[in-house]
């Protein structure tokens, strides 16, 4: 049982090692149980601390995936560490700027993790107990860098205890059985790997992503949660073989990260068991929308409602707040709140709202609305809003328009300069090889309002995105400009 008061993440793997021979984690035929776990993770930290490393200070890891990942990154934060976990595909020029922002004692990498047992303090080795507050310092994730140079944000050991909290009520236990298929230095994956860890259950990890591979191991170990993002729930969904699975042991599927499409949920629903959970937020934290799919189906358009301890909120461009169905940037409070951005703090308080009651908010840059029913409908990134003519046009209502078109498999639509509007809009689409985009562009204009329709279709064979699935929409336009120079 989770105990009332915050406890470090570390502390009750400790409790969990009396399960003995139950599995914490599954990493191809890797077996590690939570006694051996509990055991491996003492044995980093003091190799740690033997290094001189200890508390306050930080590690960078830029590796792919596997158990020992895991094993460094738990005995970190048990000799008093924090981490910074770095993506491995970035390239060396940018992986090390990034370990030196985070001020890293070291950087492991892939080799590192290898020969892990060769550096690990000796069998038996057990680390000294390490005072951890809730304000220390938990990891240090850096943001995609799609709008500039990325920004290292402090999620500090509260917001994580908030996050195991929370998967209390979304089914997490010693029974759940949570398989991992998207990056470990992405929030996206943390906030369903750390609260499979704090509450005893077992993670299996999928190092690289495919639907064969993914149902497979599903079948294999009868998962019961999962967190993908959009771009996975798609090329699962065109998976041919996807309905010969055995998938009955699923409680629970999350999404997070960039835009899904109501008729993409509509079809996970109608064909996957168990509930589609969508949550809506930042890695910088300040407030959770929550979405119970299987629950609402008449709201798959929305990102749901406020989840318990969340305040969020919606301002004008003067910083006022807004009424309920009124048009505005969504800021949020709640205790998964970000220290600030490492070594910036002009950035970190731009992205701070401070309420008329002295009430700390972060700002999400996204625009939205809440409806009658207090769900939140997101209309678009405030800085891909498009301007044109003086009017605001969102690109997500041209998308939604453009994704019913039986020819247009995924689309992205971005805001070009216009000498005569200031800006306008341009469509970028997959297509079908049917995909005629004069007649996309036709069929298209006479479904969209006059203000909103696009100057051009470009097909594309398919859209930048992350690692996560968020459309790198810079990169269409730079692209677009570039072409028409």
């Amino acid at each position: 049982m989770l105990p009332d008061q915050f406890t470090p993440i570390t502390d009750l793997l400790r409790v969990h090692a009396r399960a003995g021979s139950k599995a914490a984690i599954i990493d191809g035929d890797a077996v590690i149980t939570w006694a051996a776990l509990d055991a491996l993770v003492d044995r980093a930290a003091v190799a740690l601390l033997n290094r001189g490393h200890g508390k306050g200070q930080c590690i960078a890891i830029a590796a792919g995936m596997r158990w020992a990942y895991l094993v460094l990154w738990l005995g970190a934060l048990r000799a008093g560490l924090s981490v910074a976990p770095l993506p491995q595909s970035a390239t060396e020029e940018t992986i090390a700027m990034m370990a030196d922002d985070a001020d890293a004692v070291q950087l492991f990498r892939d080799a590192d993790l290898a020969a892990i047992a060769d550096w690990l303090a000796p069998e038996g080795a057990r680390a000294p107990d390490v005072a951890i507050g809730p304000d220390d310092p938990f990891n240090l994730i850096y943001s995609s860098g799609t709008t500039g140079r990325p920004k290292g944000i402090v999620q500090p050991h509260r917001q994580r205890w908030a996050h195991v909290q929370r998967g209390v009520t979304q089914g997490y236990g010693p029974d759940a059985v949570t398989l991992v298929a998207t990056p470990l230095y992405s929030n996206t994956t943390l906030v369903s790997l750390f609260p499979t860890i704090g509450l005893g259950g077992t993670l299996v990890l999928l190092p690289k992503f495919s639907a064969q591979a993914f149902l497979e191991l599903s079948e294999r170990h009868r998962v019961t949660h999962v967190m993908l993002v959009p771009v996975q729930y798609r090329r699962l969904m065109e998976y041919p073989d996807f309905d010969r699975f055995d998938l009955s042991s699923y409680q629970r599927k999350f999404c997070t990260s960039a835009p899904f499409p109501a008729a993409l949920k509509a079809q996970v629903l109608a064909r996957w068991p168990g509930g589609l959970t969508e949550y809506y937020g930042m890695t910088e934290g300040g407030g959770t929308c929550i979405l119970q799919c299987h629950e609402h189906p008449d709201k798959l358009a929305t990102v749901g409602q406020p989840a318990a301890g969340s305040d969020i909120r919606i301002i004008n461009e003067a910083g006022e707040q807004l009424p309920a169905g009124m048009t505005g940037e969504v800021v949020g409070r709640s205790p998964a709140m970000m220290t600030g951005y490492h070594k910036l703090p002009d950035a970190t308080r731009g992205v701070e709202w401070f309420s008329l009651a002295g009430e700390r908010f972060i700002r999400t840059g996204d625009i939205g609305r809440f409806d009658e029913d207090g769900f939140l409908t997101l209309l678009d990134r405030a800085k891909d809003v498009i301007i044109s003519g003086g009017f605001n046009i969102y690109p997500i209502d041209i998308e939604q328009v453009l994704q019913t078109h039986p020819d247009v498999a995924d689309c992205a639509v971005v805001g070009v300069p216009s000498e005569q509007w200031g800006e306008t809009p341009v469509a970028f689409v997959v297509g079908t090889a049917l995909l005629d985009v004069a007649a996309v562009k036709t069929w298209l204009n006479d479904r969209l309002g006059k203000n909103q329709r696009v100057l051009d279709v470009i097909q594309i064979d398919q859209l930048p995105r992350s690692e996560i699935g968020k459309v790198l929409k810079r990169d269409l336009r730079d692209r677009y400009v570039a072409v028409q120079a």
